[in-house]
């Protein structure tokens, strides 16, 4: 499960420099009076022509960029004319903030005038991460191994970005709802700045009014409620910030947070909705979506593993950590989703998977003591029903017909043979515990009559919820 691949250790990365990242390491550590010396390392870092890091050390120059490819060295002779490369090798051991352990890659020429040792850090961003270079066999340089250290951040992706300010944003400015609960929050130019809405519907207020909503807050304004009040202050009962029953301090006081209304005991509890408007908001309408469940689909990170959006966000908080490393969501490069007897379970790398597609139930049940109730996956075809066929072309497989159409599309593939559906005749459909499940070929009907269930499950890992057949 724990791996060397540095894949699972944080997020998506762009091609960077290291080199402002180390200079500016070094001058803060050495602000605080500490000074340690780095092997051959340059004391001024220079960007090179191919926008890399520049240092000096044995007489020549090298080059080092960071990206999410990899690791790539560009070796220069004094007068910087490039030298090559082709007979050198070396080691990078990179170790990321916060873990211990260090990732060994090895550098070696790519044939195009590099070292490079090619991993993938594309998961990497936001985080800072220290690489130390081993370098042999370079022209000029004699027996002795070179050695070199790099510091650098890689910046995260738009779509990271873009999740960061909806996590700190919370709630659509219109409506006061939590970003996520109506589906994926929509982002809203407002005069250079943007500012997510929680659904389509929120967008032509926001345009229509941008000075309004410019901040990303809902508007709050605040009243004394009225007799037309009473049923909404009688299913509230209590304040949320002083915890007392509405009415025991006088009329209760209407706080609207764009268009939901939160009732106080008191006018010396507005400044707390004010300040804090969707943490009051959760505690009075909860921070859930409007049924306890979510979309299916989604893209795959691996098949039956999905990349989770900002739909997953109630959820990733409800559940904290992954039932199976029992470490938080986001602690190797996570939280991705996967289907667990047809609920969501959060996993923190796609490692998890067959843990919980091998004990769905397992798993569901750890959550359970934890108190956490995952949200059912909801799929195109859920609770649909099919005709059982009459066509049989053997005992047991049926024929397809038109009414079948729409479920072939979604299953696309034989869950026996891993194959397009109709890629050896069929599709052809059979019964798997009342569900119709299609196969390629009249001869996976054998492995699914004797072990229905496990190829309901291969369907319910790849999001397909197979239809009852009626």
């Amino acid at each position: 499960m724990k791996t060397h691949s540095i894949t699972q250790l944080v997020l998506a990365g762009m091609l960077i420099a290291a080199a402002p990242f180390t200079a500016h390491a070094q001058t803060h550590h050495e602000a605080h009076g500490h000074k340690h010396a780095m092997p051959h390392q340059a004391s001024a870092p220079q960007r090179g022509p191919n926008g890399g890091t520049m240092k000096q050390a044995s007489g020549l120059q090298f080059e080092t960029l960071v990206s999410q490819g990899g690791i790539k060295m560009f070796v220069f002779d004094r007068s910087g004319q490039r030298i090559s490369v082709e007979q050198g090798r070396g080691a990078a051991s990179l170790r990321v903030e916060g873990n211990a352990k260090r990732y060994r890659y090895d550098l070696l020429p790519d044939g195009k005038g590099a070292l490079t040792a090619p991993v993938n850090l594309s998961q990497i961003a936001g985080q800072q991460i220290e690489v130390e270079m081993q370098l042999v066999g370079l022209p000029g340089m004699g027996s002795r191994p070179l050695t070199l250290q790099e510091v650098a951040t890689i910046p995260a992706s738009q779509h990271q970005l873009a999740a960061a300010a909806i996590a700190r944003q919370k709630i659509c400015p219109v409506s006061g709802k939590p970003l996520g609960s109506m589906g994926q929050p929509v982002a809203v130019d407002v005069n250079g700045q943007t500012v997510y809405a929680c659904c389509g519907g929120c967008v032509n207020a926001i345009k229509s009014d941008p000075a309004k909503y410019a901040a990303g807050r809902p508007q709050i304004t605040v009243a004394t409620s009225t007799a037309a009040d009473a049923a909404a202050i009688a299913a509230q009962k209590v304040c949320p910030v002083m915890d007392e029953p509405l009415g025991g301090m006088g009329t209760p006081i209407k706080v609207m947070v764009g268009d939901k209304p939160i009732y106080l005991c008191c006018k010396g509890c507005i400044k707390k909705v004010q300040a804090e408007p969707a943490k009051y908001l959760a505690m009075v309408y909860g921070n859930q979506p409007r049924s306890n469940s979510i979309a299916a689909a989604g893209e795959q990170a691996r098949p039956g593993v999905f990349k989770v959006t900002a739909a997953d966000a109630p959820f990733v908080a409800a559940q904290k950590k992954c039932p199976v490393m029992d470490e938080p969501l986001n602690a190797m490069g996570g939280p991705y989703r996967v289907n667990a007897n047809g609920k969501a379970i959060y996993i923190c790398c796609p490692g998890c998977a067959k843990k919980i597609a091998a004990e769905p139930q397992k798993y569901l049940d750890v959550l359970a003591r934890q108190g956490v109730n995952p949200p059912a996956l909801q799929t195109q075809n859920t609770a649909a029903v099919v005709p059982a066929g009459t066509n049989q072309v053997r005992p047991g497989v049926f024929a397809v017909t038109s009414a079948d159409a729409p479920f072939v599309a979604a299953q696309k593939k034989c869950p026996v043979m891993d194959e397009p559906l109709d890629a050896m005749g069929g599709p052809y459909k059979v019964n798997a515990n009342g569900k119709a499940v299609y196969i390629c070929c009249p001869g996976c009907a054998k492995k699914i009559a004797a072990e229905p269930q496990k190829y309901l499950a291969v369907l319910a890992q790849q999001g397909v919820n197979a239809p009852i057949i009626r």
